[in-house]
Parts: C-alpha cells; structure tokens; sequence
C-alpha cells in the first residue's frame, strides 16, 4: 500500500465539496440500496499489517465471491477507514466492490492482475475521451492528448487529480480509499436508497451503471 494507513486517516478526513457532480437526482421510489457485508473487526492503530485481520479475511472470502484476495482486502480497508473519518456515510465494501466489478473485473481486465504490493499490472486504462463513439470529450490536463481512465477504479486524470490524495490510481488500496472518499461526498448517507443511488450515479452518469452496481453489490452480500 503506497499510502500509509495512519496519513490515510487524516486525509480522509479532510472531504472536499464535490461540485458539478451527479445533478439532482430524480425524487422517485428507489430500491433500498445493498447491504454493506460484513467485515471483522479492524484495529486501525495495528503496528503489525501482519496480524491484520482483513487478509485473513479477504483470504478466505476471495474464493466465493470470486475476487482477488488482495482487492478484497484493499475494499475491506478502504470501509473501515471511511468509516472512522466519516461515520454518517454508512460506505460498505460490497458497493466499492459493486464498482470495480464493473469497472476493471477487480483489476483482471485485459489479463491485468494485482501484485502483493496492490498495484494493478499491467496498467488498466480506458479509452482515448476524445468525443468519438458516444465517449466524452475530455482532455488530460498538463498533458497534450485526451484523457483515459485509469486503473482498477477508471479514475479520470482530473478527478484522480482532485480526490487521489497524491496516490496512484493503479494501486487498489489509493484506488480504493478514494473511490470511497469521492462516493460519501456524493451521496451523504449511502444506507438510504436516494444517497446510494446518488453517490454511484455521480461515479458515472448512467442509470444503467447503477443497476450493473447495485445488481453485483447486492450479489457479494448474499
């Protein structure tokens, strides 16, 4: 993990307001959103990553829920750690997981894999934004090109820029620790139906991602 778990705390404190994100959404009956999983108690003062009971954890799930152990522990830290800087935003593993589901196979796509250090590789990234195809229109800023999403999460350069708290976007524990971040600024309250729903239809605007989301969250909660 290229973020250390005491510097992580802080930071995830420190929410931006999310501006121009999601638009209003639509005041009509939502499906109440998955359930968060369950996870085993986590001591976030731990000296030892060794003793961490989040790899044995993710070690022994990994199999039926059938996600690399290493993405799955990285989800696990990522709810705990959003759950001491932001308690109200009620965040569970299964929505993060929901989301790099559908985004990158939890870091396989393209034959990708996570090494023990969590970062994804070879590089995951999106296609050129360039506008074609129903794709966005969307530059890299500071550099001479368009953009492409990048990593296990699909971050665009700007958005990793703003919330990435100086990670990289290829790691699965920054990846995963800002997409929680980004997703409690969105959505406030992810265990009602209208925050949840907000918070993913901010990460992409499409109602069909959502129900993609929603549809492989509510399955690793059962």
């Amino acid at each position: 993990m290229s973020i250390g778990m005491r510097r992580t705390i802080i930071v995830a404190l420190a929410i931006p307001a999310l501006v121009g994100c999601g638009g209003a959404a639509h005041r009509v009956a939502e499906p109440a959103p998955p359930g968060p999983g369950d996870l085993p108690a986590v001591r976030l003062d731990a000296v030892d990553r060794a003793l961490d009971p989040l790899g044995e954890w993710a070690r022994v799930r990994s199999v039926g829920y059938g996600i690399p152990a290493r993405a799955l522990q990285a989800y696990g830290q990522a709810t705990v750690v959003m759950a001491k800087a932001q308690p109200s935003c009620h965040l569970g593993w299964t929505t993060l997981a929901g989301i790099a589901r559908v985004e990158s196979d939890h870091g396989r796509f393209g034959g990708a894999s996570i090494a023990a250090d969590g970062v994804v590789r070879p590089p995951i990234r999106g296609v050129a934004l360039n506008g074609a195809g129903g794709n966005a229109l969307i530059l890299d800023p500071g550099r001479t090109g368009y953009a492409r999403a990048m990593g296990p999460f699909q971050f665009i350069p700007d958005t990793w820029q703003r919330w990435g708290m100086r990670g990289n976007p290829d790691d699965i524990d920054d990846a995963a620790l800002t997409a929680g971040r980004y997703l409690c600024a969105a959505g406030g309250d992810l265990a009602t139906a209208h925050g949840w729903r907000q918070a993913v239809f901010a990460y992409n605007h499409s109602t069909v991602y959502v129900e993609q989301v929603r549809s492989a969250a509510i399955g690793y909660d059962a």
